[in-house]
Order: C-alpha cells, then structure tokens, then sequence
C-alpha cells in the first residue's frame, strides 16, 4: 500500500467513526420512537380520538403483539434483501462496463 493510500484510508476510517460516534453525542437525551407511534400520537393531538383502520397482518396471525426483538429481525432481513438486490444490480452494470472496455481494445 502506498503512502498516499494509506493516508487516505485512515482519513477514511477517522471520518466513519465520527459519523457513527457524532449523532449519539449530539442527541443526548433524546428520545427515539417509530414513525408509526408518532403519527398516531400527532393525530391524537389534531383530532382527539384515534382509531387505526386496521391492525398489523403478523400481529392478527400470531394473536398478539410481536415482540421488538422479532421487529428488529425482520427490518434487518428486509434490509439485507434489499441491499443484496442493489449490489447484485450494480455489480451486474460494473462488470458489463468492464467487459465492454475489454472487447473495444480487441
């Protein structure tokens, strides 16, 4: 590894760790909820009364309420899904860039 890319990738990891490490120093005391709760909660406050129209489809096939650790799950399951989709796709578009760039040269 160079010495430029070696400077670059500390640079890098410093700059990742503050992005990570600055929201939780910033927001002390803050507290963090699902937009589902506080959509409800601001409807409370307009209208009075609130009623959802309908209940969660898991929540009426297990009977109750599912746990926030299975929540949690499955927003990561769906986040790895879709991310999963968007590297295949991109790889896809890089790997066609690369083998054009090599069939002009022949």
């Amino acid at each position: 590894m160079e010495k430029n890319q070696k400077k670059l990738f500390a640079v890098l990891i410093i700059a990742a760790i503050l992005i990570a490490a600055l929201p939780f120093l910033a927001l002390k005391g803050a507290e963090f909820g699902g937009s589902d709760d506080a959509g409800s909660v601001m409807v409370e406050k307009i209208h009075g009364e609130y009623e959802p129209w309908f209940s969660p489809v898991l929540e009426s096939v297990i009977g109750g309420e599912i746990p926030g650790e299975i929540e949690s799950l499955l927003f990561c399951v769906q986040t790895g899904i879709g991310v999963g989709i968007i590297a295949f796709f991109m790889g896809r578009l890089y790997e066609r860039k690369k083998l054009g760039k090599d069939n002009e040269e022949l």
